[in-house]
């Protein structure tokens, strides 16, 4: 589940689980619009993007590397790109060295595309070499044949301050990885917990600091955070979660705290008898967890999560594989965070975005946000449009801008460097006393 540039929400299932095995069907994709809540088929592939990767590019379009071809038990080589303007898949020319099946996409400093791990076969296992997709050299892909390493399906990747790109699990190991060149590994700390996070689910929370919770066969309520920006970082415990939780998603807010929904506490892959419907929230300020609203229904494997350009945030899906307590969702809900209410439950008074100058700026660059509220404003954050799958938000990260104030505007200036924002599009968001405006959806380059 993706949002676009539009603020509309793109989803796709796939049906193949529902055949034999053996047979292959493709992809059933939708663009919805969440506050007519209609939908529009988009569904021209001819693979299955079914367990794909994916990030956006700085001009607004999904790159889709991966699949399943669910009649042979592979990944695929290709890569798609979804074109939001027109509602239209076009699949490259240019083939991956080998399939894909569960691998993760980062946007790098540059515009480039990182894509690494996944599976080849079920035979072989997974990708080792990473791939880089070269938007700045006219596209294609070049691989980082000094950088072979077998790591976990859907690795948490990161940009990090320093241009690398920082694993941050699910493993006990973590490491950067540089992108230069043929590539090249460089181990960092380990977790203190000491088995893998798998289904656990992670959060860049402000440029260079990152935080991971819960996840492995046995699920834990533990947290840990690390700050990249250290002269030597490594993982600090933080104040647990109050539930033990496994196959659940992670959400940054426009006020930068991080929500936690879905999951089980149940032992194993994929057991919903010990579901968690309780979500949790994660503040920064305190490294604490508070228990928050319950959903109404599990929401387990291939569940999503997604922040919307209103403030609130859609959980959808989830359940197959078939397991203990385990049923398909085929269903979203959505969650008003608390800022959307005021002390005797009336909605909150929201400041406005009356325009902004432009939409598409520069690096450093200041720009105008006209508003009525000016002078109330206390915080301008942008957040990068969600792309979320298997309790992963590929490329979900946050900026606190620098603003200054004026009669019914601000100034506000864009990050610095691409580094701390990779290019493409972002939620710009101003609070009034902890209470953000709606989105104005603008791009970086």
């Amino acid at each position: 589940m993706i949002l676009l540039p539009d603020g509309r929400v793109l989803l796709w299932q796939d049906d193949s689980e529902d055949g034999p095995r053996g047979s292959n069907t493709f992809t059933v994709s939708y663009a919805w619009d969440v506050a007519a809540n209609s939908f529009a088929s988009v569904n021209n592939t001819t693979n299955d993007l079914f367990c794909a990767g994916h990030a956006f590019l700085a001009n607004g379009q999904l790159l889709v590397a991966g699949g399943h071809n669910r009649s042979e038990e592979n990944g695929i080589r290709t890569v798609y790109f979804f074109d939001w303007t027109s509602n239209t898949w076009n699949q490259s020319s240019t083939l991956m060295a080998n399939g894909r099946w569960y691998p993760t996409e980062t946007t790098l400093a540059n515009g480039e595309v990182l894509i690494i791990s996944g599976d080849m076969t079920s035979a072989t296992g997974v990708n080792p070499i990473p791939e880089v997709w070269q938007t700045n050299l006219g596209g294609g892909l070049r691989q980082l044949g000094n950088a072979s390493l077998s790591l976990a399906l859907y690795p948490w990747m990161y940009l990090a301050p320093n241009g690398k790109v920082f694993q941050a699990g699910p493993g006990q190991s973590t490491r950067y990885l540089d992108t230069s060149g043929a590539g090249a590994w460089t181990r960092l700390a380990d977790h203190i917990y000491a088995a893998s996070r798998e289904y656990g689910s992670t959060v860049m929370y402000d440029p260079g600091k990152v935080v991971v919770m819960g996840g492995g066969v046995t699920p834990t309520r533990t947290a840990e955070i690390i700050d990249l920006n250290a002269p030597n970082p490594t993982w600090q415990n933080v104040v647990p979660m109050a539930y033990a939780r496994t196959q659940m998603d992670a959400t940054l807010l426009p006020d930068g705290k991080v929500l936690v929904t879905g999951g089980s506490s149940s032992s194993g892959f994929n057991d919903a008898t010990l579901a968690v419907l309780p979500a949790e929230m994660w503040d920064p300020a305190t490294k604490t967890f508070s228990t928050m609203a319950s959903m109404h229904v599990p929401r387990m494997y291939h569940s999503t999560a997604v922040l919307l350009p209103d403030g609130r945030v859609v959980s959808a899906g989830g359940g197959r594989p078939a397991a203990i307590g385990t049923t398909d969702q085929p269903n979203a809900e959505i969650y008003s965070p608390p800022y959307l209410f005021q002390a005797d439950g009336s909605p909150s008074v929201r400041p406005a975005i009356t325009s902004v100058s432009a939409t598409n700026v520069t690096y450093a660059q200041q720009f105008s946000v006209a508003t009525p509220d000016a002078a109330s404003i206390s915080d301008v954050t942008w957040i990068r449009l969600s792309a979320t799958t298997h309790t992963f938000n590929q490329n979900q990260r946050i900026n606190h801008l620098g603003f200054t104030r004026t009669a019914g505007a601000l100034t506000v200036t864009a990050p610095s460097g691409a580094t701390l924002c990779p290019p493409g599009h972002y939620m710009l968001f101003i609070l009034k006393g902890g209470v953000p405006s709606l989105a104005q959806i603008m791009q970086i380059q």
